[in-house]
C-alpha cells in the first residue's frame, strides 16, 4: 500500500480462536476434572486477576506451571501437535481464510500472542506449512530436556507485543502494518500499527 509492504499482525485468542487456548489446551491435556480443579485452587489469583490486582502473566505461570511444570518436552510436544490436530474446531475461519489470503499475496503475517507458542504454532503449520505463519508468544522454559513451569520470557501482552514485533519488523517506515485483536490487550497493538481491526471475525 503507498508503494509499503504490507504486514499482517493478528491476535490469537479470541481474534482467530472462538475459545481461550489455554483452558482448550488444559482441558484437551489433562481432562476436565484437572481443568476445574486447578480453576478452584486458583480462584482467588483469578478474582484478584480480573480485579487487576495481580498481573494476568503471573497467574498464567502459576496455573501452568501447576498443570505442565516437570512434564518432558516431547509429551509436552505431542500433545501441542496432538492439540491443534484434534481441536481445530475452535479456530475462526474467516480468521484462517484471511491468513490465507495474505499469504498467498505474498504478504508477512505474524500470530503475536500471549498464549504459549508451543500449542499455538502446530495450528499454522499444518494449514500452511512450518514457518509461513510466524508466531510471537509467551515462551515456556525448558531446561534438562523438563518443561519447568516457568516462562522464559514476559507474558507477550499489551506493550510487550509491540515490543517483540518491534524485534522483528526492521525497517518500520517502510511497512504498511494491519493489526487484528479483540480486547485491551491489543491495544498498544493497534496505536502501532496503520491500520487496525477490532473482533473483525466475531465476537
Amino acid at each position: 500500500m503507498n508503494g509499503k509492504e504490507t504486514v499482517h499482525v493478528f491476535d490469537f485468542d479470541g481474534t482467530i480462536t472462538r475459545a481461550d487456548s489455554l483452558i482448550a489446551f488444559i482441558r484437551h491435556a489433562k481432562g476436565g476434572r484437572a481443568l476445574i480443579g486447578a480453576l478452584l485452587r486458583y480462584s482467588p489469583l483469578l478474582v484478584m486477576m480480573k480485579l487487576r490486582l495481580v498481573s494476568g502473566g503471573s497467574v498464567k505461570e502459576r496455573l501452568f506451571a501447576h498443570l505442565f511444570g516437570g512434564m518432558p518436552v516431547e509429551e509436552f510436544d505431542r500433545l501441542c501437535a496432538d492439540f491443534a490436530r484434534k481441536r481445530d474446531g475452535i479456530l475462526r475461519h474467516a480468521a484462517m481464510n484471511c491468513i490465507g489470503n495474505a499469504l498467498e499475496k505474498g504478504e508477512r503475517v505474524y500470530v503475536v500472542t500471549a498464549s504459549i507458542g508451543r500449542w499455538v504454532e502446530p495450528f499454522f503449520n499444518a494449514r500452511f506449512g512450518t514457518g509461513k505463519v510466524c508466531v510471537i508468544s509467551t515462551q515456556a522454559e525448558v531446561a534438562g530436556g523438563l518443561v519447568t513451569g516457568r516462562f522464559a520470557t514476559p507474558n507477550c501482552y499489551g506493550k510487550e507485543k509491540v515490543r517483540r514485533l518491534e524485534e522483528v519488523l526492521t525497517g518500520r517506515d517502510r511497512l504498511y502494518v494491519i493489526a487484528y485483536g479483540d480486547s485491551r490487550g491489543d491495544r498498544e497493538l493497534f496505536g502501532y500499527a496503520d491500520e487496525h481491526h477490532y473482533q473483525p471475525f466475531g465476537k
